[in-house]
């Protein structure tokens, strides 16, 4: 069983310029439907969680000007979104559905989330269309609750992870990997505690093989009992923001890798869908869908 959280995209609040990527949030489920990947029962709508769920991970001061809808010119061009009360309420629903999402993976070995790995936001700010951080919070939540010991959050966006790098900076029990473009957003790097920066248009054979070397070899020195994939298929080259050379079935691959290794050792994982800004929308929502593809196919 794939437990999925789909959460409303609110895409009629943006300006015009943000509306073509929340598309792949329709299409995406309506895709994996169609094709009998998942079915409606696999579905369950994400919720808000309570406050305190944010807050370990978030300054309150930040939250509640973030929830009043009082941040400064300056931090709302940080974000890259206009503020709104639905968009506040999209983001927070996003965490909640990430936080159900690490609850359901105890039980089915696996969760998606359609949207989150919202990981450029930072525990006093925002930054990169990321407001609050799903996946910071998540893990946050699962040691709050003793349901993990150590957690591993695998971050294959483009973009380095840096807020969630930042979160969890003297947090031992979660340990942070990114793997990105050396030369992309953000130009400061955050200290993950495993970074590995990768030159402009690396393609599917070194990107397959830096993964595939080191992936098995983290597990074996963290020791997780729960990890956390962030998905990005901005790796694709036919992406506009990328600048990295993966094809589609290189993404697929990438995906193999992780959640075969998973599967094998029986460690639950939450999967979260990142970036994704190829000019085609089919090229994204195909990149996505083939997660849940090999998803299905280990834990189906």
């Amino acid at each position: 069983m794939l437990s999925i959280a789909f959460a409303p995209n609110y895409a009629h609040a943006l300006p015009d310029g943000h509306r073509f990527p929340m598309l792949k949030y329709e299409l995406l489920p309506e895709q994996l439907l169609r094709e009998g990947t998942a079915t409606t029962a696999d579905f369950f709508a994400a919720q808000p969680p309570p406050d305190e769920d944010i807050l370990r991970v978030h300054d309150a001061g930040y939250y509640q000007r973030l929830r009043l809808g009082q941040l400064t010119r300056q931090e709302e061009r940080a974000t890259g979104f206009p503020w709104s009360a639905e968009l506040f309420e999209r983001e927070i629903t996003i965490l909640g559905g990430t936080i159900e999402c690490a609850r359901r993976a105890l039980t089915h070995g696996v969760a998606f989330n359609i949207a989150g790995g919202t990981h450029h936001a930072f525990r006093d700010r925002g930054e990169g269309f990321c407001l609050l951080n799903d996946q910071a919070a998540a893990a946050a939540w699962l040691l709050a609750h003793g349901h993990a010991r150590q957690v591993l959050i695998v971050d294959l966006d483009v973009h380095q992870g840096n807020g969630t790098a930042t979160i969890f900076q003297h947090e031992p029990r979660v340990f942070t990997f990114s793997m990105h473009g050396a030369r992309n957003y953000p130009a400061r790097k955050e200290q993950s505690d495993l970074d590995l920066p990768l030159p402009d248009g690396t393609d599917d054979a070194p990107f397959l093989k830096l993964l595939a070397d080191t992936f098995p070899r983290l597990l074996a020195e963290v020791q997780p009992d729960f990890v956390f994939y962030l998905a990005g298929v901005d790796v694709l080259a036919t992406d506009k923001l990328g600048h990295l050379g993966l094809t589609r079935d290189g993404c697929r691959r990438r995906d193999e890798i992780v959640l075969s290794l998973c599967h094998r050792h029986q460690l639950p994982v939450v999967v979260c869908m990142g970036g994704g800004y190829s000019e085609r929308i089919i090229d994204i929502v195909e990149a996505h869908a083939n997660t849940f593809r090999v998803a299905a196919s280990l834990w189906g």
